[in-house]
């Protein structure tokens, strides 16, 4: 096989749609291409779906090619209808900054935006300023709304209704693909297949302006063999970012995909060689555990550092009983003044943060998903006190897979 990346890619099982499938390969097998990929600063973190984009950034960097990464400083203002079945919450200036430059943080570990390297641009340099009378007279009138309306994006959304603001998003994606063409030579756009619709938008833009041919490609989302979307939890979203989701728990996370999903997730998720994945893909039963446990060290790996991977994985053998180190395992320190003669578990737990609320902590007991030292927790009346506490600690399990360190100190 050659070392073309798009070859590479499609092995993995990345690709979703091409715009032009032989030109893309014979552009990327021919020449040093500039491509983006957009990242719209909704959240404080990027999380698991985005992880799939920065691993395919730096294959591609890897292979020659120059990524550009796009925060959507003026995009997040309005809001991507894609994928949503209702408006996404409006976001102040100040809080998209703030998270765009901790998108920047996150990136730097799969990217390497040295001199002459990656480069990062916010589309708000050029969208916020835009004057709306000539936008409209110089990009609006290359696009007919009835190919808009008959895009997967608008679509779905016809029914529950489609703010204006919203019908927007489409030209100003479409004009940052343009812009990057005319300032950085950007040839081609790859993004989630949820962006095929806004892909598509740009590459006819720039024909229509330029009268040049750009490309795009969309990727695979990360779903489940099921066909849900992977990332997500009882607690939320799956983050990049550790005081939003530890490592030690994004660790425990692909340690517990289904057997179904742990190959698709090692070929996507990290840079094992498919040389690897192909004998691990043969694996049965009690080696498919195996399996989990190179792809959680691997992407926790690459996420969070050697080290952090290192203690996420010795606690987890500590737990399920191959003597690793309990040292790793997430801990709460209390003191004894507040166990004292005793205290409710459900105001244990409020207490520590081990959940959000009483309620919370009411309802997983009351669902069977609370133990205390291996025993399940049916009251939740449960007194507490000092003599359940071997060696000054006890040990919380939330679900099946969630252990919590208490300690007293």
């Amino acid at each position: 096989m050659s070392d073309n990346v798009f070859d590479m890619l499609k092995e993995r099982g990345f690709i979703a749609q091409t715009t032009h499938e032989e030109k893309i390969r014979e552009l990327l097998g021919s020449e040093k291409v500039s491509f983006y990929i957009g990242f719209d600063p909704t959240a404080d973190s990027l999380h698991v779906g985005h992880l799939l984009q920065l691993i395919v950034m730096s294959h591609m960097q890897k292979a020659g090619h120059r990524p550009i990464a796009l925060i959507g400083g003026g995009t997040a203002m309005v809001g991507d209808p894609s994928g949503r079945t209702d408006m996404r919450k409006m976001l102040t200036q100040e809080e998209i900054n703030h998270n765009g430059s901790r998108f920047r943080e996150q990136m730097k570990g799969l990217v390497d935006f040295g001199e002459g390297k990656a480069i990062m641009v916010n589309n708000g340099d050029w969208l916020l300023d835009l004057n709306y009378v000539s936008f409209l007279r110089d990009i609006g009138v290359h696009f007919s709304v009835n190919r808009m309306l008959s895009a997967e994006c608008f679509k779905s959304r016809l029914e529950k209704g489609l703010s204006f603001i919203e019908f927007n998003y489409m030209l100003m994606q479409s004009y940052d693909f343009l812009k990057l063409y005319q300032d950085l030579g950007c040839k081609l756009q790859l993004g989630g297949d949820d962006q095929w619709s806004n892909i598509l938008g740009g590459v006819d833009l720039i024909r229509r302006v330029e009268g040049v041919e750009a490309y795009g490609m969309t990727f695979q989302l990360l779903t489940t063999s099921e066909g849900k979307k992977m990332g997500k939890t009882q607690s939320g979203a799956v983050w990049l970012a550790p005081e939003k989701t530890s490592p030690y728990d994004f660790y425990q996370y692909w340690r517990n995909v289904d057997d179904a999903d742990v190959i698709k997730c090692l070929k996507l998720l990290t840079f094992v060689p498919m040389s690897e994945i192909e004998k691990m893909a043969q694996w049965k039963d009690a080696q498919i555990n195996e399996a989990k446990k190179i792809l959680a060290y691997e992407v926790t790996k690459i996420v969070h550092g050697e080290s952090e991977a290192q203690k996420a994985k010795e606690a987890a053998e500590a737990l399920f009983g191959k003597g690793g180190s309990k040292e790793n395992i997430p801990t709460v320190m209390i003191s004894r003044d507040l166990i004292g003669q005793g205290i409710r578990i459900i105001d244990l737990l409020a207490s520590t943060g081990l959940v959000p609320s009483k309620g919370e902590g009411r309802r997983l007991i009351q669902q069977g998903g609370l133990s205390i030292n291996d025993n399940r927790v049916d009251s939740v009346d449960l007194i507490i006190t000092e003599s359940d506490f071997s060696d000054n600690e006890i040990m919380v399990r939330k679900g099946k897979k969630s252990f919590h360190r208490v300690v007293l100190e």
